[in-house]
């Protein structure tokens, strides 16, 4: 026995204890034989010893591999490479195929896979596994580590086809699974698998145990630090926008140039900078943008504008569109090409650069507006009855850029609502660009603008795509119609007073026709301005629609007007005409030709004849009622004479 002693002193295996007692005759002796009895009951002693060393030494060796672990998990690690340390670790520790941990997703309302460790075809990074359903779910609701020697032959617990499909595929046999808890909020399972099957001891389930609880306190605390290191980033951030905003507004306030700052917010945005204002024109660039489609461009200005956010354009150049506005009126289009894709921050960095592009203009439009009083006296002084010296008008004209053998169009403007101060305001600044007056007359907004060399030369032709501009641009602004008439265009400043009163006349005819936010010049009117106006002027409607006529008879004594009287007194017939006439047809249609030279190729459609004929009618009344000759259609400067024939 003493010797039996020595060897578990020694640490012997217990094959020698075994290989002791044969050597002493222990094995198989009689019931009598005391002594061998004896021998016997001391080896299952020294065994039973034996193996309590055993298990002793492997607790100390799962101990000390788990301080290890509680070591290592203490180190700095982003939470994916922690996760890969727990589940390398943990499969280590039980020497099993492999590891994995499943995290929980509130939103989507399972969880998935978010790292393993170990050979794996199926289980892999990223895999969705229902939460209420397997090992993992049952060891959330016991809140303790739950386990398995088989599981696809294990009935008790709940099964999941799709989750047991997975595990046939891996061929996994053993599992065990420990909740990842934080105080009683669970966050995820820790999964050790093997593809054998595996009873667990007490031991396993407490090491199991034990691991969760460490890898849950390194991932909580983990994730306390990303979080940390995200806000003091988002700090850092915002102090950099904080001296970018501030940068930027400086410049803005202090006077510089739309240029200049825009140079800046390229330098801050990294990329290739276009600034338009609300008309499509450039106002300023910095480097050079790719080649984009308009419509693109078009449609994501408005969702932009709409949404108050930039938005990229849909054509896949990567070009950005910014709305710089100011209250609720946008002011002008910022767009940009970054050198590399952007995210949030860049994001939020644009809409930074765009409020300092917001203050430049409005600063801008103060100076403007502070310098509208002498452009607006200016425009008052032409409107006014008695009127200062034409030369005195036209030398401050000059000094304002008013270039006077420009044409001019009168457009007066009638905002609807409670917006008058927006639009006078937007009016001001509208007619600065455009090279203009503004005036405030009788509750009206009135614009003298010089006529777009694109917009037509012809009289009221003019007038009327600038009636439609205004009209669309404030009622975008205002988010409303407003209601825009238009006259013109005159190359005298001394003109722009009868101009100014045929604008009012066709805003006035608009409100009679019950066409309140509409938009027309004296020329989309025609007569029916005369017959609406309260201000009726008859001759002003003869001499825009007839006069070429008029005067080309009185110059060469012909007869163009009486033959168009009787043109249309013989129901639009050059035969019957010509009988009335006493001329040969062939000169009805000469004359008639000329008539279409001086009044335009469309006098004889329905609506222009219609007010041609009220023309003639409204000249032959005017001739009667100065006592001349008016019965035979001649002009007044033809008494006396004998007319050419044509």
């Amino acid at each position: 026995m003493l010797s039996i002693l020595e060897l578990l002193a020694g640490e012997a295996p217990s094959g020698r204890i075994e290989e002791l007692v044969r050597s002493f005759g222990g094995r198989g002796a009689r019931p009598d034989d005391e002594a061998v009895l004896r021998l016997e009951r001391a080896e299952r002693l020294a065994l039973q010893v034996h193996s309590q060393l055993a298990r002793r030494q492997q607790r100390e060796t799962e101990l000390s591999a788990l301080v290890d672990t509680a070591r290592d998990l203490t180190l700095p690690y982003e939470l994916d490479e922690l996760l890969g340390t727990i589940t390398r670790r943990t499969r280590r520790l039980f020497g099993m195929d492999m590891s994995y941990v499943a995290v929980r997703d509130e939103a989507a309302g399972d969880s998935y896979v978010r790292t393993a460790d170990g050979h794996a075809s199926a289980l892999t990074v990223g895999y969705r596994v229902p939460h209420t359903w397997g090992l993992g779910d049952r060891s959330v609701e016991a809140n303790v580590p739950i386990w398995t020697p088989d599981y696809l032959s294990d009935d008790s617990f709940r099964h999941s086809s799709v989750l047991d499909e997975v595990v046939r595929a891996e061929g996994i046999r053993a599992i065990i699974a420990a909740p990842l808890a934080v105080g009683s909020v669970s966050f995820g399972v820790l999964y050790a698998a093997d593809r054998n099957i595996r009873h667990f001891s007490i031991g396993d389930v407490s090491l199991m145990n034990s691991l969760g609880g460490l890898a849950a306190v390194a991932i909580e605390k983990t994730r306390t630090l990303e979080r940390s290191h995200s806000d003091i980033a988002d700090l850092n951030e915002f102090r950099r926008f904080g001296e970018l905003h501030s940068r930027l507004v400086d410049l803005a306030m202090a006077g510089s140039d739309l240029q200049t700052l825009t140079a800046e917010v390229a330098t801050a945005l990294d990329g290739a900078v276009l600034v338009r204002d609300v008309e499509n024109r450039t106002l300023s660039a910095v480097g050079e943008l790719p080649s984009v489609d308009e419509a693109e461009v078009l449609a994501a200005a408005q969702a932009a504008s709409a949404r108050r956010e930039p938005v990229v354009v849909g054509d896949g150049t990567g070009v950005w569109v910014v709305p710089v506005m100011a209250g609720g009126e946008e002011l002008a289009v910022m767009l940009l090409r970054p050198r590399t894709p952007l995210d949030d921050t860049g994001v939020r960095r644009m809409r930074l650069t765009a409020q300092a592009v917001a203050v430049l203009l409005q600063v801008h439009r103060s100076e403007e507006t502070a310098a509208s009083p002498f452009r607006d006296e200016l425009f008052d002084d032409l409107l006014a009855v008695e009127r200062r010296p034409l030369k005195q008008l036209e030398l401050r004209a000059s000094r304002l850029g008013i270039v006077p053998d420009r044409p001019l169009v009168v457009v007066v403007v009638r905002p609807e609502g409670s917006t008058a101060g927006r639009a006078a305001s937007w009016a001001a600044s509208y007619a600065r660009r455009m090279g203009g007056l503004r005036s405030i007359q009788r509750g009206c907004i009135s614009l003298l603008l010089p006529l777009p060399a694109d917009s037509g030369s012809g009289t009221g032709k003019g007038a009327g795509f600038l009636a439609r501009s205004v009209s669309d641009q404030l009622s975008a602004l205002l988010g409303h119609p407003v209601t825009v008439g238009a006259s013109g265009p005159v190359r005298s400043l001394g003109l722009v007073r009868q101009s100014h009163q045929e604008a009012m006349r066709c805003l006035e005819t608009l409100v009679a026709l019950g066409n309140v936010g509409a938009c027309a010049s004296v020329e989309d009117l025609g007569f029916l301005g005369i017959l609406l106006s309260d201000d009726r002027d008859a001759a002003a409607f003869v001499e825009s629609t007839i006069g070429p006529v008029l005067n080309y008879d009185a110059q060469r004594l012909t007869e163009l007007t009486r033959t168009l009287d009787t043109y249309f007194a013989s129901g639009s017939s050059q035969t019957n005409a010509a009988e009335l006439l006493h001329v040969h047809p062939n000169t009805v249609a000469r004359r008639l030709e000329r008539v279409a030279e001086l009044l335009g190729a469309d006098w004889s459609t329905p609506e222009k004849a219609l007010e041609v004929q009220l023309a003639l009618r409204l000249h032959r009344i005017h001739l009667v009622l100065r006592g001349q000759r008016g019965a035979d259609g001649a002009s007044a400067g033809s008494s006396g004479q004998t007319p050419h024939v044509v």
